[in-house]
């Protein structure tokens, strides 16, 4: 059994390696012509599995994608070919949250604002969106979540998030707007550019939007223009059109712009690598020897001590900061995409990204008792001693 994977998934050997011949290349080099030996396939979100792909794949039979989305998969394709499918939902939800997190963070010290005290709408309420709602609650934060697909299929009864509604008065009522939707180009609830030209123009001045989902969820164009016109709105973003081929205009107009690495956590990528390699050896017939826990190594910060002395957004930032600081991809993507232009640093940035661990790995010990800075510490995903 040959199985392709692309050259930027981690542990790949560890895990396929029992399965069959493991063979590399990087997500845009794999053509139909690389297919035509190949049983199984292994992406990430930059290979498009699609008609022109698969045209001379006549062997293979499960394609995987350790992704949560899967709008870079032709779905029907692989039906009518018979071949089986999997994704990794959730597996990155942990490490995006995080990246949400130091964001608004950051902003907040550049700004000289306090987050917790701001108002945050998170639209889409999956599994990264729901992720990051119970964070924010869990730190007292006051929330909204618009998802309209959640309360058609749930009703009012099965709503368990907080404060459902609609777009229009998420975005009268919110200082943030987070968007954690997947992106659906057609029908009653299509995401592309859900936030348009109109919705953009409607933003309150002041107000922070952060796109760690989609990048074709937001109207680039119209973004720029509103951040060079009135200049009086912010933006992080993780996700562009056009990647990696990014408009360097909106790069240089974004307060945070970093190179769709928001779920590149060694957490989040070998999660998805080890539930592709248990699909694939549950299409196979067989038992999944491999744990996840075998492919995570000890985090080279697992103890931080806190001092007395720091107000609770100082040793919120700190702790953040220390197991991710994302003004480092910020610069990054700068340095790079104008060393290199503008398509080849992006995926230089992703190709060649630092080791990145989750919050959760990082366990935080007070000098003194104080519940409220330790229920902010838990809340944000620390582990507290």
């Amino acid at each position: 059994m040959r199985i392709l994977v692309d050259a930027d998934v981690p542990a790949a050997e560890a895990c396929f390696g029992a399965l069959g011949e493991v063979v590399r290349l990087p997500g845009r080099q794999i053509t139909a012509a690389a297919l035509r030996d190949i049983d199984a396939l292994v992406v990430r979100s930059i290979t498009r599995v699609d008609e022109s792909l698969l045209a001379e794949a006549s062997r293979l039979r499960f394609v995987g994608t350790c992704t949560i989305g899967t709008d870079h998969i032709e779905l029907g394709a692989l039906e009518e070919r018979g071949i089986a499918f999997a994704s990794a939902p959730g597996c990155n939800a942990e490490a995006v949250v995080d990246y949400v997190l130091g964001s608004l963070s950051t902003l907040a010290e550049r700004q000289g604002w306090q987050f917790r005290e701001r108002r945050v709408g998170v639209v889409g309420a999956g599994n990264v969106g729901g992720r990051l709602l119970d964070r924010l609650t869990a730190m007292g934060i006051d929330c909204l979540t618009c998802d309209p697909p959640r309360v058609e299929k749930e009703g009012a009864e099965g709503r368990d998030l907080p404060g459902f509604v609609d777009l229009e008065t998420l975005i009268d009522d919110c200082d943030v707007l987070c968007l954690h939707t997947p992106l659906v180009r057609e029908g009653p609830h299509a995401t592309h550019h859900l936030l348009g030209a109109e919705a953009i123009a409607e933003l309150a001045p002041g107000t922070v939007l952060i796109n760690a989902g989609r990048g074709d969820c937001v109207d680039g164009v119209a973004l720029r223009q509103r951040l060079a016109g009135q200049g009086d709105i912010s933006a992080v973003l993780d996700v562009w059109e056009h990647e990696p081929a990014i408009d360097s205009a909106l790069r240089d107009l974004a307060e945070i712009a970093t190179p769709h690495i928001a779920g590149h956590s060694l957490d989040g990528k070998r999660r998805g690598t080890h539930m592709i390699y248990r699909a694939l050896c549950r299409e196979l017939g067989l038992p999944a020897r491999v744990t996840l826990d075998e492919l995570l190594p000890a985090p080279p910060l697992h103890r931080l001590e806190l001092g007395p002395g720091l107000t609770p957004e100082e040793a919120l930032r700190l702790c953040l900061r220390a197991v991710h600081d994302v003004r480092r991809d910020h610069d990054s993507l700068l340095r790079e995409s104008r060393r290199r232009g503008m398509a080849r640093g992006f995926d230089a940035c992703r190709a060649g990204y630092p080791l990145r661990r989750e919050f959760s790995t990082l366990e935080v010990a007070l000098a003194e008792s104080d519940a409220a800075l330790a229920s902010l510490l838990a809340g944000a995903g620390f582990r507290l001693a």
